[in-house]
């Protein structure tokens, strides 16, 4: 196996990874959900939102470190820089947008800078 061979499969293996960690957040996100909806506990779908949430974002950190070892690696051209650039950029927003929809605030807002009527959120969560 050639150099670039290895790292177009070990992109594809990264890209498995993102998706499976998306496919899998979400079914444990669902299988943890459903009992506290039964119980009528308080607060399930907030819980639903916030792992499901933290789920798509390290899929999607995946998902770019895939694109980013397939650019860099197997076809460093300025054409190609300039798409991962654009994916990147694209995949940052929606991180950002994720975060924000968790926590109640920006990723570079510390944890004192928090959204009026926003729960605070446990370390270990």
């Amino acid at each position: 196996m050639e150099f670039g061979e290895i790292m177009e499969a070990v992109g594809r293996l990264m890209d498995a990874a993102g998706v499976a960690a998306i496919v899998a957040g979400a079914v444990l996100a669902s299988v943890f959900a459903v009992p506290r909806l039964v119980r009528r506990q308080a607060g399930v779908y907030e819980q639903f939102r916030r792992f499901l949430g933290r789920s798509i974002l390290l899929g999607l950190e995946l998902l770019v470190a895939a694109d980013i070892i397939r650019t860099v690696a197997i076809s460093p051209t300025l054409e190609s820089v300039a798409v991962l650039a654009a994916i990147v950029l694209i995949r940052t927003f929606l991180s950002w947008s994720l975060e924000l929809e968790i926590t109640g605030k920006w990723p570079w807002q510390g944890r004192a800078a928090q959204a009026p009527g926003t729960p605070a959120v446990a370390k270990d969560e």
